[in-house]
């Protein structure tokens, strides 16, 4: 791979939805648009030291804003649900 592996996973996702997942041990990151599901997994395996089962990915296109007679047009992103094995789990909050 010539990509670092945070090169790949930009940042995690937190919101309530993807906190309850966390619970099944899936977690949510928003990664490169151009990076591949293999390339997501090995990502994730070399940064957390962990085994993922699972990888889903999907692409949320940016949404048209109007702010009075502009027009704007918010980021669009790619998304990843990364299923990890029984037994392992990433620490995105530290002590909380």
């Amino acid at each position: 791979m010539d990509l670092h592996p945070f090169e790949i996973l930009r940042k995690p996702i937190i919101t309530e939805k993807s906190t309850d997942l966390q619970e099944d041990g899936r977690y949510v990151f928003e990664v490169a648009p151009s990076a591949t599901k293999h390339q997501i997994k090995w990502a994730v395996q070399q940064a957390f030291d962990v085994r993922v089962t699972k990888v889903n990915t999907m692409n949320r296109r940016g949404k048209t804003k109007r702010y009075g007679p502009r027009f704007t047009q918010k980021k669009s992103i790619k998304k990843a649900i990364v299923t990890l094995a029984p037994g392992d789990s990433i620490t995105i909050f530290e002590g909380v």
